[in-house]
């Protein structure tokens, strides 16, 4: 256990993502004694005020369960959804300062995080495939890797955005003839509340129609049931999402290393259908790789950004952080 901070100094943590904002608090020897929940953290979705906003809220919530004042944290680690480029940092600042709160602090895009907690070693690479994707790496020097995180706008293919655009193209084959048919086009028929494949169409290309990410659900309930076209997208996703894990790969050089793939987000859930193509396709490129589903909140990853901060070694502080979570946890 560390002892040299002393009893009374504390970590934050604070993973601003965009279905919910979280803050944990946790003693420099990692005993969890707050946690506080606000809404959607993005600043790309609620702006800047809204970024602000839900730190605040959660922040506060973990403070005040703590029973400690401001003065008593040392670090702050923060992962920020929707930070991408360092044209955006100046405003994370100021929304980190707003707080309030006079200590070092260290702020990552929340996929890094979700690396640091779930990897035993603090290093190696995170895959998000959630609405979008996004691919984050750490060397063991610290070096970081990544993709855009822009998606298809960018050709980065894996989320549920990208399959149910992928299933609009198949949908649209299979009217001109281009390709076969598809349960999908009934799918999307139903959702879109029309009564044939041509009003669907319309709709679609005059964007009348706006087909949801959460759609990705009945794709992969369609594959399940047979359909072929279905089945091809799910392995296209996920081979389009392992080769941009292999790209982070490479940038870190780590092909040849044995490392832990966290693997993070509702795409996951839907088992070896998706994971058996992404896993096959990554150790073509980097046969050491070991996907692991991240099992704890990402904001455990910026509780850890903090004690790097102030040089608190991230697996000698790891493990009694996630058991005395599970413990925390387990009274509420």
């Amino acid at each position: 256990m560390i002892t040299t901070h002393g009893k009374n100094r504390y970590l934050l943590g604070i993973d601003t993502g965009t279905s919910k904002t979280h803050a944990m608090l946790s003693t420099d020897d990692g005993v969890v004694v707050g946690f506080g929940e606000a809404g959607c953290g993005n600043y790309e979705v609620v702006g800047f005020d809204g970024f602000k906003d839900a730190m605040h809220e959660a922040t506060a919530q973990t403070l005040s369960m703590a029973g400690i004042k401001k003065e008593q944290i040392i670090s702050m680690g923060l992962g920020i959804s929707g930070y991408d480029w360092p044209s955006e940092a100046p405003l994370m600042i100021r929304a980190i300062q707003s707080l309030g709160i006079n200590c070092d602090f260290k702020f990552e895009n929340d996929v890094t995080i979700g690396l640091i907690a779930g990897s035993s070693k603090g290093w190696g690479i995170a895959v998000d495939a959630g609405t979008g994707n996004n691919v984050r790496g750490r060397d063991p020097e610290g070096r970081i890797g990544r993709i855009t995180g822009n998606s298809g706008y960018c050709g980065e293919i894996g989320g549920g955005s990208e399959m149910v655009w992928l299933a609009q193209i198949a949908v649209t084959h299979a009217w001109t003839l281009r390709g076969p048919k598809t349960q999908l086009t009934q799918t999307f028929m139903d959702f879109a509340e029309v009564d044939s494949e041509f009003e669907l169409i319309e709709g679609l290309a005059t964007e009348q129609i706006q087909l949801q990410p959460s759609l990705a659900e009945e794709i992969f309930r369609l594959a399940a049931k047979g359909d072929s076209i279905a089945s091809e997208i799910i392995t296209t996703s996920a081979y389009e999402l392992a080769l941009n894990v292999n790209a982070v790969t490479k940038q870190l050089d780590l092909q040849t290393f044995n490392f832990d793939l966290v693997l993070i987000g509702s795409i996951f859930k839907a088992g070896e259908s998706y994971i058996r193509p992404f896993r096959q396709t990554v150790h073509t490129f980097a046969p050491g790789a070991n996907p692991v589903l991240l099992s704890v909140p990402p904001v455990v990853g910026a509780v850890l950004l903090a004690a790097e901060v102030v040089g608190i070694s991230l697996t000698e502080i790891r493990g009694a952080l996630i058991d005395s979570l599970r413990q925390f946890g387990s009274r509420y």
